[in-house]
């Protein structure tokens, strides 16, 4: 079939993520037919440079050679059992990895499939901890601007009112403090002020502190200090507030370093790491959690202490495959070595953007870049006809409403990325 017979087909059909689909009308959907390296095919040959890594989850391109031999290897074995009373070598091999990857205070992990539902584990786990040790906490807090899911409890700790707003009425009761506005020293100083008068006055009911440490993916991909999470983490220890860092799209090399808890000096009470963690290949995620809290659901069954929270595909024998050879790819720090060399040419040419008067807090933080267009209202959807622009240009950038933002496979070569701010340059000066 063509791209046109497709899209057709598909719209019959589908109705797809994150999208209203009237859009359609007037952006066709693209169908593509494979994908290798940095660049997407469609079924007529146009190629496209995956400047988001399809949904920020894809680390080395498309179609990875080694990664689908690790795949395929697997899957003449063992594609799926369950994880209840049952388990298999991929998963051991991952969890004792990730426990030896992570600092000391992250000796366990819990499974489950997807960033939200990690986020859903953690938050369940942190408050049951809490009620096991008789204490009452119903709380939680984050950060404004934050975004962390969109199923119940995890769209319930974000902020974005995008996302949040239409289920105002069936979400739980939260709390939210002001995030950093800027990486300065005062604005990390004022935001801990902050912190400090709402754990003065509700810090006893909450139970745990949920936040993307160094930068806000979906809010707009805001960055902020890394002092702010070391002195937001000693304020909540101090009253027995637990620490949820969501590393669902900041892990595994995007913010410079293996984790971005690395650059803060910080270990959570709880990890939850996803997207990244198989390559892009296979939807999993993992918890993870020190010892002392397994220990304290760890007692006789009539009790009433288990922590009965399961999915059917929790652990996914190809899915940890996968995650298996990502790490392999990462282990020896020559990728994130590298990544440093690409970093630097991203800077080269945020540097040149951020001379334009429309184009504000040009910004890099490890492999995520981002921009501000300024001077729109937000009905415009200025960033829709960047996003249109740019595919006719063969590259793929998928805006957060004005916020242009670059987050490629570790893949990417120089000259690809000077490919892609060429295009983006063109694409801004018919614009702006």
């Amino acid at each position: 079939m063509d791209n046109k017979t497709l899209a057709q087909e598909d719209l019959r059909y589908l109705w797809h993520p994150c999208t209203q689909m009237k859009d359609h009308e007037q952006f066709p959907l693209i169908p593509i037919a494979r994908g290798k390296g940095v660049y997407l095919y469609d079924f007529e040959g146009n190629a496209y440079i995956d400047g988001v890594s399809s949904w920020w989850v894809n680390l080395f391109g498309h179609s990875h050679d080694y990664i689908n031999s690790q795949i395929v290897e697997q899957m003449g074995r063992l594609e799926h059992v369950i994880l209840a009373g049952f388990t298999h070598e991929p998963i051991i091999k991952l969890s004792k990895r990730l426990v030896e990857m992570t600092p000391h205070g992250l000796e366990k992990c819990f499974y489950a499939d997807n960033g939200s539902s990690a986020i859903e584990v953690a938050l369940k786990m942190s408050f049951h901890r809490h009620k096991i040790e008789g204490k009452k906490r119903a709380l939680f807090l984050s950060l404004s601007n934050s975004y962390h899911g969109e199923t119940i409890g995890a769209l319930s700790v974000g902020d974005v009112a995008l996302y949040k707003e239409t289920y105002g009425e069936i979400l739980l009761a939260t709390l939210q403090t002001p995030v950093p506005r800027d990486l300065t020293q005062e604005a990390t100083q004022e935001a801990l002020e902050a912190l400090e008068v709402i754990l003065e006055n509700r810090g006893e009911e909450i139970s745990a502190f949920v936040l993307e440490p160094l930068v806000q993916c979906a809010g707009g991909m805001h960055m902020y200090s890394a002092d702010y999470v070391k002195g937001a983490s000693q304020l909540c220890r101090a009253r027995g507030i637990h620490l949820i860092f969501d590393e669902i799209a900041v892990g595994f090399g995007r913010t410079g370093t293996l984790l971005a808890l690395e650059q803060c000096g910080v270990v959570p009470d709880f990890l939850c790491l996803s997207k990244g963690i198989t390559g892009g290949y296979l939807p999993l995620s993992v918890v993870m959690m020190s010892q002392e809290t397994y220990d304290c659901f760890y007692a006789p069954y009539h009790e009433n202490r288990a922590f009965l929270h399961s999915h059917s595909y929790t652990g996914n024998a190809l899915a940890c495959a996968a995650a298996n050879a990502t790490l392999d790819l990462l282990e020896d720090g020559s990728v994130l070595k590298n990544n440093r060399l690409l970093g630097e040419r991203i800077d080269t040419h945020l540097k040149r953007l951020a001379f334009h008067p429309r184009i504000g807090n040009a910004r890099r933080t490890g492999m995520i870049a981002a921009l501000d267009l300024l001077g729109f209202d937000p009905k415009e959807r200025v960033g829709l006809r960047v996003y249109s622009e740019a595919l006719k240009r063969g590259i793929l950038l998928r805006p957060l409403g004005n916020v242009i933002y670059f987050m490629p496979p570790y893949v990417i070569t120089l000259t690809e990325i000077d490919q892609v701010f060429e295009a983006l340059e063109e694409v801004l000066g018919r614009i702006l």
